[in-house]
């Protein structure tokens, strides 16, 4: 089984992307990353003859792979074809989610301003306690230089 599903990922993985890396994981799983894309495929052997878990997610700054987002099972017997289509839906599906919260903003897309859940204040910025505040400090300094001045 395990050479069959290697066999298919490779087959996939050409079908997918012209760019990718192909690796087998201990718990007998390959794994297809197409990193241009930010993306990656999964292929598990299930219970079932000739049945095959796929599982479809991000992978983050620096690397890290994030939790799968979608997941189909199909039968190998189907055909690469037929695989590449679920893969390929399953994808879709995954771009379409929101994004994980640990992933950066794309460029060119618009941000929310920092204060947009914000109330709108009207009032000035500088309040009474902070001119309060300024005076003080404008009083301390003029003591200060009137002590040096009458030293002299």
């Amino acid at each position: 089984m395990s050479a069959q599903l290697r066999d298919t990922a490779s087959e996939l993985a050409e079908l997918l992307w012209r760019e990718h890396t192909l690796y087998r994981e201990r718990s007998g799983s390959v794994v297809i990353r197409g990193a241009h894309v930010e993306r990656w495929i999964s292929l598990s052997p299930t219970g079932g003859q000739d049945q095959v878990l796929i599982r479809a997610g991000r992978i983050l700054d620096g690397g890290t792979t994030a939790p799968a987002r979608s997941e189909a099972v199909a039968s190998l017997t189907v055909g690469t074809a037929e695989l590449a289509a679920v893969c390929r839906r399953l994808l879709a599906e995954t771009a379409a989610g929101p994004a994980p919260r640990s992933e950066r903003p794309r460029p060119g897309r618009a941000r929310k301003a920092k204060g947009a859940g914000k109330p709108v204040r009207k009032s000035r910025h500088t309040g009474l306690a902070s001119w309060l505040i300024i005076l003080a400090l404008v009083g301390v300094v003029a003591l200060f230089v009137r002590n040096l001045a009458t030293a002299f």
